[in-house]
């Protein structure tokens, strides 16, 4: 399939347009143009919301460690930062990160206690 899409700044502004192209197994009458384009959304939804902030935020594609195992640990690290951050009342990450730094003993009870 061709999926033609615009990409814009916060203020609505387009950045530039491009054409990707994607490939199923489906059939057109299995995936029809918008449950291809809710897939597509949905996909982009998770690149956002997660891997955006774990990438930005927590600067995790430039961390380059060779033992895997210790990859895995960081990651399980960074999954629970971003775990943390909504049932906590953050709004971002660098918020987060900014307030634990600054009260290590509070961010230690957040970890252990249900209530604040």
């Amino acid at each position: 399939f061709k999926l033609e899409r615009i990409s814009t700044d916060w203020q609505r502004k387009p950045l530039r347009a491009e054409i990707v192209y994607g490939l199923t197994s489906l059939s057109a009458a299995e995936a029809p143009p918008l449950q291809l384009i809710d897939w597509t959304r949905g996909y982009w939804g998770i690149e956002n919301g997660l891997h955006y902030r774990r990438d930005v935020s927590l600067h995790e594609d430039a961390t380059r460690m060779c033992n895997p195992r210790a990859a895995q640990v960081w990651a399980s690290i960074n999954n629970l930062l971003v775990g943390l951050l909504t049932p906590l009342g953050f709004t971002s990450l660098p918020q987060l990160r900014r307030y634990c730094a600054a009260r290590p003993a509070h961010a230690v009870t957040m970890l252990t206690c249900r209530t604040l």
